[in-house]
C-alpha cells in the first residue's frame, strides 16, 4: 500500500511509462506498471516528472523591494549596491519577512523547493539576518532555505564586518560568503578570501563567495579561492558565484585557471539573467554580456549551476522565481542549444545546485524525499522551451501546489479547437 502513486511518468533521463510509488514522504518504488494500491493516484499521462528546481544563488533579503527608495536608473551593479546601502537603514524586520514569504509562495508554485540565499551582514542590527532566520523556520515544512553570511560592503572594507559575520554564523546562518572584488585593493580581496575560508574551515561550514563579478579581466580572486580550498582541504565544499571576469580573461590564463578550479573541485554558479544585465555597462560595441564560461567549466568536470540571483530588487526589475526562465536564458547566452547542452542546462537548475547545497535525499531513486514536480512537457527540452506549467508540486509526498494545464482555445475554420504549444 502506497500513500500516492504517480502513474505513466516520463523521467528526465528519458525513461517513459514509469510509475512512482510514495510512502512516508519518500520515494518507495520507481518502475513501470507498479503493482499495488494507493490512497491517491495522479496520472502524469506521459508528462515529465522531475525532482524540484533548486536555486543555488539568490538574495531574499532584498527581493520584491524594487523601487525602494527609487529605481536603478543606470542599471549597474554599483548603483544597485548604493541603493541597497540607502535602503538598509530604513528596513523593517516584519516587512523583510513578509516579502520573503511572498517570494517563497511564488517559488513553491514554480516547483522551486530549495534556495540558497545570501543575506547582507554589514548592518550592526543584523536585521535581515534575524528576518531570514525566521523565514527559514517558517518555510521549513515546504521549502529548504539555506542562508549565506554575505558581507555585501566587503568584509575588510566595512568596519566591524568580520565580527558581524561571525555573529550571524553563531545565530545559525549556514554558509560563509564574501565579495573579494569589492574590497579596496586586489591584495585586500585576496586576504578576504583567505580569512573567510579559514573561518569556514574552523567551523566546518560551506563557502559560497561572490567572486570576480566584474568586467575586469585582471580580477582573479577565483584563483585564490581555488588555492585556499586546496590548502585547507575543503574540496567539494566551496562555490564561486558569478565569475563574470572569466568572460573577459585572456584565453591562455583561463587554460591554466580552469584546471586549478577542477583540482579544487570548486562549485560554480552563473546567474545568466543578472550577469548579462549588469555586465558590459561600460562597453560600446561589441558589448560584452559577461556570463562566465559555462560549457568549458562543465566540460572540465566542475559542477555548474544556474541561479536566479535577483527578483524585483535594486539590481533587477523583473523575475518570478521561474528556474526554467533561468535555464532558457542560460542556454542562449552560453550557446548551448544542442540536445546535450539543453539537457545540461536543465541539470543546472535541478541536480547540480542540489549537489552544491549538499541537499540530503534529493532525486528520484527509492529512498529519496518525495519532492517532485509534474510539468506540462514531455521532456526537459520541451520544459525549457515552453517554460512549462507546473501541474503538480509535491513536498514529502503531499501536493502543495497545482495548476491547470495551459491551453488556448481557437476558432479557426478547419483547424483544431485548441493548442497547448507542445507537439503531442
Amino acid at each position: 500500500m502506497f500513500d500516492l502513486i504517480l502513474r505513466r511518468a516520463t523521467l528526465p533521463d528519458g525513461r517513459t511509462g514509469i510509475d512512482i510509488g510514495i510512502r512516508g514522504g519518500r520515494v518507495a518504488a520507481v518502475e513501470p506498471n507498479l503493482p499495488g494500491e494507493a490512497g491517491q493516484e495522479i496520472d502524469a499521462t506521459g508528462r515529465l516528472v522531475t525532482p524540484p528546481f533548486v536555486d543555488a544563488h539568490f538574495h531574499m533579503d532584498s527581493t520584491l523591494s524594487y523601487g525602494m527608495p527609487r529605481v536603478n536608473r543606470s542599471g549597474t551593479l554599483l548603483e544597485g549596491i548604493a541603493l541597497w546601502g540607502e535602503l538598509k537603514p530604513t528596513l523593517v524586520q516584519d516587512a523583510i519577512v513578509e516579502r520573503a514569504l511572498v517570494y517563497c509562495d511564488w517559488a513553491v508554485a514554480r516547483g522551486l523547493l530549495a534556495i540558497r540565499s545570501h543575506v547582507d551582514v554589514c548592518d550592526p542590527r543584523l536585521l535581515a539576518t534575524e528576518a531570514l532566520l525566521e523565514v527559514k523556520k517558517r518555510v521549513a515544512p515546504y521549502l529548504d532555505l539555506q542562508l549565506v553570511a554575505f558581507p555585501q560592503d566587503g568584509v575588510l572594507r566595512s568596519p566591524g564586518a568580520v565580527e558581524l559575520l561571525k555573529r550571524a554564523l553563531d545565530m545559525g546562518v549556514d554558509v560563509v560568503g564574501g565579495i573579494p572584488h569589492f574590497e579596496r585593493t586586489m591584495a585586500d580581496g585576496a586576504e578576504s578570501v583567505r580569512l573567510l575560508c579559514e573561518i569556514a574551515a574552523e567551523r566546518g561550514l560551506l563557502v559560497d563567495m561572490h567572486c570576480d563579478e566584474t568586467d575586469d579581466p585582471l580580477s582573479r580572486h577565483v584563483e585564490t579561492l581555488a588555492y585556499e580550498t586546496q590548502r585547507l582541504g575543503m574540496q567539494g565544499r566551496v562555490t564561486g558565484s558569478h565569475l563574470t571576469s572569466m568572460h573577459s580573461m585572456d584565453n591562455y590564463y583561463v587554460s591554466k585557471l580552469i584546471p586549478l578550479m577542477a583540482e579544487a573541485n570548486l562549485g560554480v554558479v552563473s546567474n545568466p539573467l543578472i550577469n548579462i544585465t549588469l555586465q558590459g555597462r561600460h562597453d560600446t560595441y561589441p558589448k560584452r554580456r559577461g556570463m562566465t564560461r559555462v560549457p568549458e567549466l562543465m566540460a572540465a568536470g566542475l559542477t555548474v549551476a544556474l541561479g536566479h540571483d535577483c527578483v524585483m530588487d535594486p539590481w533587477y526589475p523583473l523575475g518570478s522565481g521561474d528556474m526554467l526562465e533561468v535555464a532558457h536564458m542560460g542556454l542562449h547566452v552560453a550557446q548551448m542549444t544542442g540536445s546535450d547542452g539543453i539537457a545540461a542546462c536543465f541539470q543546472a537548475v535541478t541536480a547540480n545546485p542540489a549537489k552544491l547545497l549538499h541537499l540530503e535525499g534529493y532525486g528520484l531513486e527509492p529512498g529519496c524525499h518525495a519532492d517532485l514536480v509534474v510539468l506540462q512537457a514531455g521532456d526537459p527540452v520541451e520544459a525549457i522551451r515552453t517554460r512549462a506549467t507546473r501541474l503538480f508540486v509535491l513536498r514529502r509526498g503531499k501536493v502543495v501546489s497545482r495548476c491547470a494545464p495551459v491551453q488556448a482555445e481557437l476558432d479557426l475554420a478547419g483547424r483544431p479547437g485548441s493548442v497547448t504549444f507542445t507537439r503531442s
